[in-house]
């Protein structure tokens, strides 16, 4: 019990659990619409996209949540609005406006070496969370959580056929807008965790887990969050007593669980390809 207790001793310590436990809630619940989609290439864009209003919200003191919050946003109209009006394929418009904004901050980072850490922007300060970041994580995580649950049965409807949603008098187009929205904000949420480059893990992982533990949906929405819970609690752990970066231990965390179900899955898992295979399932609702 000791060992449990002795990090929780320090404040910024219990910052640091409160944030990586609200950041992987919102995470693992979203990952799942992610995977079942089939956006991660858009988590990992929109997660880019927000570096240069990080770095500027941080030249005019304002919360780096603002920055990344605006600039999330406008890469999500920038790749709808290229994917909309021209010839070009999704894929290729996320490339185009990640790989731009997210260039642009790097020459921003470049510009002010001396007043701005890197290592902070790209992979989290989660040992620096101040009280102020923290209450932008609880508000910012609570209000995408509560969105989600609301609307989980239009999401999920929308996920598995856009068609059918119409049908019943559902705007698939909205609610594709919601969940992007939605994408951006929770990025915002996991960027003191884990960083701009790492967030994309928290927001596909705990999601591609759960797939492979379960062919049911509403299974997998609650999964998901408790294995990206329990990943950030250990990685936490882990950092502490290994004298390691916590973001990044809670990545790996989460990549050895899901290592594990890849593995060991009832019914998928690679080491029990030996029994009769299964026909594959598409999740159900």
């Amino acid at each position: 019990m000791e060992l449990l207790g002795e990090p929780l001793a320090y404040g910024f310590m219990q910052r640091a659990f409160a944030v990586s436990i609200v950041a992987a809630v919102v995470c693992g619940v979203l990952s799942c619409w992610l995977v079942l989609i089939g956006w991660s290439l858009m988590g990992d864009a929109v997660s880019h996209a927000v570096l240069p209003g990080v770095v500027l919200a941080y030249l005019l003191g304002m919360p780096f949540a603002l920055g990344a919050l605006v600039f999330g946003l406008l890469a999500v109209a920038l790749i709808a609005g290229v994917r909309e009006r021209t010839v070009i394929r999704e894929d290729a418009a996320m490339g185009i406006v990640f790989t731009v904004l997210f260039a642009l901050g790097l020459v921003l980072v470049s510009v002010i070496p001396s007043q701005t850490d890197l290592n902070h922007i790209l992979f989290g300060n989660l040992l620096g969370v101040s009280v102020g970041a923290l209450l932008q994580v609880l508000v910012l995580g609570a209000g995408a959580l509560a969105v989600l649950l609301l609307k989980r049965r239009d999401l999920t409807l929308y996920a598995f056929d856009p068609t059918h949603a119409q049908a019943l008098g559902l705007n698939p187009r909205r609610l594709g807008a919601l969940l992007l929205v939605l994408l951006a904000v929770t990025i915002v949420v996991a960027l003191q965790a884990v960083g701009v480059v790492l967030v994309v893990a928290m927001l596909i992982i705990p999601g591609a887990t759960a797939r492979l533990l379960s062919d049911r949906f509403g299974t997998m929405l609650a999964l998901a969050p408790a294995l990206s819970v329990a990943c950030a609690v250990l990685g936490i752990y882990a950092s502490y007593y290994l004298d390691t970066a916590s973001g990044p231990m809670i990545v790996l965390a989460q990549g050895l669980v899901f290592t594990l179900a890849y593995l060991l899955a009832p019914g998928s898992g690679v080491l029990r390809a030996h029994r009769p295979a299964r026909a594959h399932r598409t999740p159900v609702a």
